[in-house]
């Protein structure tokens, strides 16, 4: 690709000849549990703008889904898996020492929010980090029970899909699921059971949980954490209200209840801080993470905590809680150092700011449209969730929608009835305005 306005462009309609030969053949062969929104096949892609195999062109607004966070293929991280690569493929993690496996924890650590020593356990993506926070939890507070959201989704393993309660049918079939799992609703203002018809919030859905599930359910002695995500992702990129955050964290230092930040979407700048739980201005207790750390390459998690707690799980002498055979690849950890000195180096927080002030722009506009319920925005993501008055409805809509998107070169992934625009922080603002243009013009040519 080149620096000049040649995208984005449709050279074939997708999928072209060379993309159907790919999705005939991983349609053949592959497992058929893939949604595959979009029939493309991805040959290259560069900062936000993605190339399929027959020279389409398109303006990515998922951003891998958060994953490409700095931009596709950044120099910086390129070099350093070039480098790393040179060198040696893979050692154990879990066995061996190597300075990137170091480098990395140190740079997550001391990125952490809070005051207190963070340790870093490494891990292949943002489902083993949750499955590592549900071990740390039950085992360093001796407790079984763990509450989680309506709207949540922490994963597809055991630990996390039993957390999650975004989607019934992510659940149909898998039954039983980790027992003493509770789900309370969350802080969706615009949905709200409890003061939706009220002024202002009143945070009723968290003191919902000592009133009612403490004293009718669960004892809070029982419970070892609550798993929250600051922003919830496939519940429709929905942000709580102001307080709710601090609420949920006075509410476990009052019953000795850990508070796990699952950041794995959110984390890496994607609110405007490093980490939404900053925005709120809370210390989890422990914290996930995955997605845009790598900026896009080798898949990689994390759990962070402090090393108060982490002393009680795996001191000197325990055996490790959590290890893989991949656990801290050095290539990835080479990307994920490389991918986090592009924030030091590049003012990436600065062009964050600068997106963010571009949705605020663009968003209410958006919103006066009949179709359109709500809109929210944080930093990077904004979400417009649509109305939806059966479930019918929305099921014709959509498909329209990710034809409409395709045809006009943008990758855009409707969420249940949420559009969400989450760019990667490399997006200019020509092409933040094109996306925005795109939605208007689909929000007036489908009904």
């Amino acid at each position: 690709m080149t620096a000049a306005r040649d995208y984005p462009r449709i050279v074939t309609p997708p999928p072209g000849p060379k993309a159907r030969v790919i999705v005939e053949k991983q349609n053949t062969w592959a497992s058929t549990s893939y949604p595959k929104e979009y029939p493309l096949a991805i040959a290259r892609g560069e900062r936000a703008v993605v190339e399929d195999v027959d020279g389409n062109r398109f303006l990515d607004f998922m951003a891998g889904i958060a994953v490409a966070s700095t931009g596709y293929g950044h120099p910086k991280v390129v070099k350093a898996v070039q480098e790393a690569a040179g060198k040696f493929l893979h050692i154990c993690g879990s066995d061996f020492y190597y300075e990137s496996f170091a480098n990395l924890c140190e740079r997550l650590a001391k990125l952490a929010p809070g005051s207190s020593k963070k340790r870093v356990f490494l891990s292949n993506s943002g489902t083993e980090a949750v499955e590592g926070a549900i071990k740390l939890a039950r085992h360093s507070t001796g407790r079984p029970a763990i509450i989680g959201f309506l709207g949540a989704f922490h994963g597809r393993s055991y630990g996390g899909l039993s957390l999650t309660a975004s989607k019934a049918v992510q659940r149909s079939g898998f039954a039983p699921f980790l027992p003493e799992i509770h789900h309370v609703p969350y802080g969706y203002r615009y949905r709200c059971e409890y003061c939706r018809g009220e002024d202002a919030c009143t945070m009723r859905c968290v003191s919902w949980i000592e009133q009612e599930l403490f004293t009718k359910k669960v004892p809070p002695d029982s419970v070892a954490a609550i798993f929250v995500e600051p922003i919830q992702g496939e519940g429709g990129y929905v942000v709580p209200p102001a307080g709710y955050l601090q609420a949920l964290r006075e509410l476990c230092d009052r019953h000795g209840i850990l508070l796990v930040a699952d950041e794995v979407q959110s984390g890496i700048g994607r609110s405007g801080k490093m980490f939404a739980c900053e925005v709120a201005g809370i210390d989890p207790d422990l914290m996930c993470l995955s997605k845009g750390i790598t900026g896009g390459f080798l898949p990689l998690g994390a759990t962070l905590c402090s090393d108060a707690i982490h002393q009680e799980f795996a001191g000197p002498g325990r055996s490790f809680f959590h290890g893989h055979s991949y656990t801290g690849n050095p290539l990835a950890c080479a990307a994920a150092v490389a991918n986090l000195e592009v924030f030091d180096t590049e003012d990436v927080f600065g062009r964050i700011h600068g997106i963010a002030e571009q949705h605020a722009h663009r968003l209410p506009q958006i919103a006066s449209h009949p179709l359109v319920d709500e809109v929210r925005q944080i930093g990077t993501i904004a979400a417009i969730e649509l109305k939806a008055e059966d479930t019918g409805y929305f099921s014709s809509l959509k498909p329209r929608l990710y034809k409409f998107f395709l045809d006009h070169d943008v990758l855009l992934r409707p969420l249940g009835n949420v559009i969400y625009v989450l760019p990667p922080y490399s997006i200019t603002r020509d092409q933040l305005d094109h996306v925005y243009d795109v939605i208007t013009e689909a929000l007036e040519t489908i009904h």
